[in-house]
C-alpha cells in the first residue's frame, strides 16, 4: 500500500549529516565491519595462488555491499531511511542490480571507447557526458530494473529534468564523497599494520558507498512525485521526531483508523470487508486479526463467522503467549453462544487455571467440566484433576466434592504427583469415598 509522505521532504543539502550517520546505525554499521573482516578469509584459502583468493574475496564482498547499497537506495526512494524499519526479505527485482549496473556501466566504456577511435575529443566529451549522467542510470536502474532503460538516453534525460536545477548539486556532492573516500584510504592505510590493510580498506569504501546510496536514495524520494514513485507506509517518518512509529506500525494504524471511520458512517458491511481482507493476507498478523474481530462483534448476524475466526484467533494469541486476552475472545464468543467450545486440551486448563487466578472458582470449573470425556488420553488430565479438587476445596469450600476425585486419582493415576496434592489437600477431612464420575 502506498502512502503519502507525512511532509514536504526538506532538501538534501539540508540532511548532509544523516547521510553520513546511516552506516552508523547498528545494522549497517554491523554488517559492514562483517563484510569488511570477510577479506581475512583469503588467507585460509591456500589452495588457490594468493592473488586469485584475494581477488574471489573481494570479489564476494564486493557484490553482497553492492545489493545492500541497492536495497538503501531503493527503499530511501520510498521513504524508508532508517535500517533497522528495513523489511527482511529483498525483493528479486532488486538481487541482480549490481550486475546490472556493470553491464550498463560496460557497454557505455564500449562507447566511450569507440569515440575514441574517431576522436580524443569526442572521447573526453563522451566520458564528461556519463559521468554527469552516472547518478541518473542508478535511479532509472533502481526505478524501473530494467538494462535496457538504464542505456536509454530519453529514460535519463527525463530523470535529471525531474530532478531540475539540484541534479548538478547531487553529482558535485557524489564527487566529493567519492574524492574522500580516495583521501581518506590515503590518509589509513599507510598508518596501519599490513594485515589490517584490507580490512581498512574494504570498510573505508563500503562507508562511502553507502553514504552515497542514502544520499542518491533521499534525492529520489525528494523527488518522489516528480520521479512517480509509490512511497510505502511509514515514508518520511524521521521528518518529525515525536513519530517514532515503525512502518508497520504506520500501516495497522492506518487501517485501524480506515475501518473505524466506516464503522462511524455507519457502514459496517463496508468495515467488515476490509477487516476481512487484511486479515485474510495476514493470517499471522495480530493487529488484523484483533481488528476482525472487533468489526464482526459489531454485526450479530455475523455470530457463526465470529464463533468461526474465534476457533482460529484463540489459538494465535496462545502461540503469542497472550492467554488473558484469549480467554476474553472466548468469554466473548460464549456468552454469545452458550455451545461454544475450545478444541484444544491445553487451551481449556490454561484458562481454567487463569479463571482460578483471578479468583473465579465456578468458572474455573465451568472450563474444567467433561474435560476427561472431551480430551480422552490427554496427558493434562491429572493436573485437571488436580485443579478441579482445588478449587472445589479452597475456592467453594466443597471438599466432599472433592472426595470423588480423589478416589479417581488414586485409582487410575496412583503415582502422579497431582494424587500426592490432592491427598494433602484432603489431609483434614476424612478419608475419601467410594470412587464416582470427577467433578472435572
Amino acid at each position: 500500500m502506498s502512502s503519502p509522505a507525512p511532509a514536504t521532504p526538506r532538501p538534501f543539502w539540508h540532511r548532509l549529516n544523516t547521510f553520513f550517520a546511516f552506516p552508523f546505525q547498528l545494522r549497517p554499521l554491523a554488517y559492514a565491519l562483517v563484510l569488511s573482516l570477510c577479506s581475512l578469509l583469503a588467507q585460509v584459502l591456500f589452495f588457490l595462488p594468493q592473488v586469485l583468493a584475494i581477488a574471489l574475496v573481494e570479489l564476494g564482498i564486493l557484490l553482497a555491499a553492492s545489493r545492500y547499497g541497492f536495497r538503501v537506495i531503493a527503499l530511501g526512494s520510498r521513504g524508508i531511511v532508517r535500517a533497522s524499519d528495513f523489511p527482511g526479505e529483498l525483493d528479486d527485482d532488486w538481487t541482480n542490480l549490481p550486475w546490472k549496473l556493470f553491464a550498463v556501466s560496460l557497454v557505455q566504456g564500449f562507447i566511450v571507447g569507440g569515440l575514441g577511435l574517431l576522436s580524443p575529443v569526442l572521447a573526453t566529451v563522451g566520458l564528461f557526458a556519463l559521468s554527469f549522467l552516472f547518478p541518473a542510470t542508478v535511479i532509472v536502474l533502481v526505478q524501473s530494473c530494467s538494462f535496457w532503460q538504464s542505456l536509454n538516453p530519453t529514460f535519463l534525460w527525463m530523470t535529471v529534468r525531474a530532478i531540475g536545477w539540484p541534479y548538478a548539486l547531487l553529482c558535485l556532492f557524489l564527487f566529493l564523497l567519492s574524492t574522500g573516500a580516495q583521501l581518506a584510504l590515503a590518509m589509513v592505510l599507510p598508518a596501519i599494520s599490513p594485515w589490517l590493510a584490507l580490512p581498512i580498506f574494504n570498510f573505508l569504501l563500503i562507508y562511502f558507498s553507502w553514504v552515497m546510496a542514502s544520499l542518491l536514495g533521499y534525492v529520489m524520494y525528494q523527488n518522489h512525485v516528480e520521479l512517480g514513485i509509490d512511497l510505502l507506509p511509514g515514508a518520511g517518518a524521521d521528518e518529525h521526531e515525536a513519530d517514532r512509529r515503525t512502518p508497520a506500525q504506520i500501516a495497522r494504524d492506518a487501517d485501524d483508523a480506515e475501518v473505524a471511520q466506516l464503522v462511524t458512517d455507519g457502514d459496517v458491511i463496508g468495515a467488515l470487508a476490509l477487516a476481512y481482507e487484511t486479515q485474510r493476507t495476514a493470517p499471522d498478523d495480530l493487529a488484523a486479526q484483533r481488528r476482525y474481530h472487533r468489526v464482526l462483534l459489531l454485526a450479530p448476524e455475523k455470530l457463526p463467522t465470529l464463533l468461526d475466526h474465534a476457533r482460529r484467533f484463540v489459538p494465535l494469541l496462545m502461540r503469542r503467549d497472550l492467554a488473558s486476552e484469549a480467554l476474553k475472545v472466548a468469554r466473548t464468543c460464549a456468552e454469545r453462544d452458550a455451545a461454544f467450545q475450545i478444541d484444544d486440551g491445553d487451551t481449556v486448563l490454561a484458562f481454567a487455571r487463569l479463571e482460578w487466578r483471578g479468583g473465579d472458582a465456578r468458572a474455573a470449573l465451568a472450563w474444567l467440566k467433561g474435560f476427561d470425556k472431551r480430551f480422552r488420553g490427554h496427558v493434562a488430565i491429572p493436573q485437571v484433576y488436580e485443579l478441579a479438587a482445588r478449587v472445589l476445596v479452597e475456592g467453594l469450600a466443597r471438599a466432599d466434592m472433592a472426595k470423588p476425585i480423589l478416589a479417581v486419582l488414586e485409582a487410575r493415576h496412583p503415582e502422579a504427583p497431582q494424587t500426592q496434592e490432592v491427598r494433602w489437600l484432603l489431609r483434614d477431612r476424612g478419608a475419601p469415598a467410594a470412587p464416582l464420575a470427577p467433578a472435572a
